[in-house]
């Protein structure tokens, strides 16, 4: 039984630690910035940079031009591949078309897409747990022209089109629901038993931190607050489950989507924020949450993340080469 001390005190802000920006967040952005100042404007992107609508409009305040097709780039051009990483019909169009390419994908998702090029020359099939037209699906499926199948769910396993099941790997996106994908990864493992699972986990440190810190929040508080963008897997992910553990959860992309009858009768209030949503936000939102009544802020203790991403080569630091990526 939870005491009094231990939840969050009537008009309090309880904060989820850690929230926010993740290392492969971080060095994406950083990627555009860096570009940006050594190159010039413009830097075109390959779509959005991250799953975030104030960190895209501020890069384009800055010169970064957001593309989705590489004919809407000019020959000589510089780009940079998103976080959520590229198929390779991406990368070898970039390349045929002479661009100069900085990839800001995310080490974690990069680390993906070597063990599929590994295990595809080994003679394997794939299954792929995660959301069909997430980019970041798309870039891992990319990496193969054939044999890699996605499962969205547990149903989806039954009907996986799958010819060698002695020969059977499975990844993951890399921001899902850890629960979500630890059904489904069941589910395949029920019916393929000698499927090859990854050495380790592919959701990343930062996703399943965020869910974790969420679980101890949860309980403590009336209402949860999300910061992140609709587009924003592993934010979408912590709002639904704040609500799958009882407690009333909305999403915000900004302090003004805050909607004061969301705290009618719940005046302990927690707050935590997805992996692309900058601390300004969070900042704005707890300004907010005071104008409509809280008196103080808290934060939850949890996990020190200390991981950083070297930069691409040519951009100033050490390479992700050289730092052993």
């Amino acid at each position: 039984m939870m005491t009094e001390a231990e939840r969050a005190q009537p008009g309090e802000i309880l904060m989820a630690s850690p929230r926010g920006f993740c290392a492969g967040v971080d060095r994406a952005i950083e990627i555009v910035e860096r570009a940006l100042r050594k190159f010039g404007a413009p830097i075109y992107v390959r779509h959005e940079i991250v799953h975030n609508t104030y960190v895209v409009n501020d890069l384009k305040q800055k010169g970064a031009i957001f593309i989705e097709d590489l004919a809407e780039v000019p020959p000589g051009a510089t780009l940079v591949f998103s976080a959520h990483g590229v198929p390779k019909a991406v990368e070898h169009e970039a390349a045929v078309r002479g661009f100069q390419v900085f990839d800001a994908t995310c080490p974690l998702v990069s680390k993906v897409h070597v063990e599929v090029a590994k295990l595809a020359r080994e003679g394997y099939e794939f299954l792929m747990i995660g959301h069909k037209g997430h980019p970041e699906v798309e870039g891992t499926m990319g990496q193969l022209s054939d044999g890699i199948f996605l499962v969205e769910d547990a149903a989806d396993v039954a009907h996986a089109p799958v010819t060698r099941p002695d020969k059977l790997a499975v990844v993951t996106q890399t921001t899902l629901s850890v629960d979500d994908a630890a059904d489904i990864l069941a589910a395949v493992k029920a019916r393929f038993p000698l499927v090859r699972e990854p050495k380790k986990q592919d959701i990343c440190y930062a996703t399943q931190n965020r869910q974790d810190a969420v679980k101890v929040l949860a309980p403590k508080v009336d209402v949860v607050i999300v910061v992140g963008s609709p587009t924003s897997s592993n934010s979408n992910r912590l709002r639904e489950l704040a609500a799958r553990l009882g407690t009333p959860a909305y999403m915000v992309d900004s302090a003004t989507d805050l909607q004061p009858e969301w705290l009618d009768g719940r005046p302990r209030v927690g707050l935590t924020a997805g992996a692309s949503a900058p601390d300004v936000l969070v900042q704005a939102v707890i300004a907010r949450l005071k104008a409509l009544g809280s008196v103080s802020v808290r934060s939850l203790p949890g996990v020190e993340e200390t991981i950083e991403f070297p930069l691409p080569k040519g951009l100033g630091d050490k390479s992700m080469a050289e730092a052993g990526f």
